[in-house]
């Protein structure tokens, strides 16, 4: 059963999503993190276990309110982007929970490793049986190399733990420095073949009823920006500094996000000269 509201309450106060979903904000608004960033406890009602996805950051009252909602038996992390791990360790220091990523540097033993929960790095594909509902990995690279998705399924009902892979809101950036745009399309369209009815749960923003949807929304949000570069590009002449573009493509860009407007860009440009299109 999903929440009938998907409005954010205050941090730190807990709202059950699904009967095995519940989700705690993170207070670290801002114009990359929306609201903040979304902190889920994953488990079966019946049970007090539960999985954190991405305790978020080191801030102490969010995570002392996280590890107060049951026992925590392990942790996830859906990338690297410190407003989803920045607090990991510490929170691993107050659980004893084991900490698993993509990325070998960012996993941790801890004092008890569950049954059904694994150790060290986690693999695509791979199915972790946890507090009472099966998560399968599902690499995501494109928004970071180490993105990856959670699909859950609990008494029939599935769900979709996005990361920063889809938000709830608006558009994930995929940044030149870290983010890869052709590996980001490909992920894409793996998600939007996922089955029908499955729920998004996001990184960040409030949850949606289908995670199919997002995903082919997505995609064409992307086709239609590479288009909006193409013709920008057509202006300029066939050259363009991704400034001078972002001017046409972004021209209403709140100067707070433009840098990653600018990081965006270059990394279209840097996509368009894979595929043949640009040298």
């Amino acid at each position: 059963m999903a929440s009938s509201s998907p409005e954010h309450p205050a941090p730190g106060v807990p709202r059950r999503v699904l009967d095995y979903a519940t989700v705690l904000l993170a207070p670290n608004p801002g114009a990359m993190t929306l609201d903040g960033t979304n902190t889920w406890l994953v488990g079966d009602p019946a049970s007090d276990e539960r999985i954190v996805i991405d305790p978020g950051p080191s801030d102490a009252a969010h995570l002392r309110a996280v590890r107060e909602q049951g026992r925590i038996t392990g942790v996830l992390l859906t990338h690297h982007h410190p407003d989803h791990t920045e607090g990991a360790a510490e929170f691993a220091e107050l659980t004893g929970a084991p900490v698993r990523a993509l990325d070998a540097e960012l996993c941790a033993d801890g004092a008890v490793s569950p049954a059904g929960f694994g150790a060290g790095p986690l693999g695509d594909g791979e199915v972790l049986e946890a507090a009472g509902v099966r998560l399968r990995v599902m690499a995501t690279p494109g928004h970071t190399a180490d993105s990856l998705c959670l699909h859950a399924e609990h008494a029939g009902v599935t769900a979709l733990f996005s990361g920063d892979s889809i938000l709830g809101r608006g558009t994930t950036v995929v940044a030149a420095e870290d983010g890869d745009l052709g590996s980001y399309l490909e992920s894409l369209r793996a998600l939007s073949r996922l089955a029908g009815n499955t729920w998004l749960l996001p990184g960040h923003g409030p949850e949606q009823p289908d995670a199919r949807a997002a995903a082919a929304h997505y995609l064409e949000h992307r086709r239609q920006r590479l288009d909006q570069v193409r013709a920008a590009l057509g202006e300029l002449g066939g050259r363009g500094e991704p400034g001078e573009v972002v001017d046409i493509v972004y021209a209403d860009v709140d100067p707070a996000v433009r840098p990653a407007a600018e990081s965006t860009v270059r990394a279209q440009l840097r996509y368009l000269r894979e595929v043949g299109e640009l040298h």
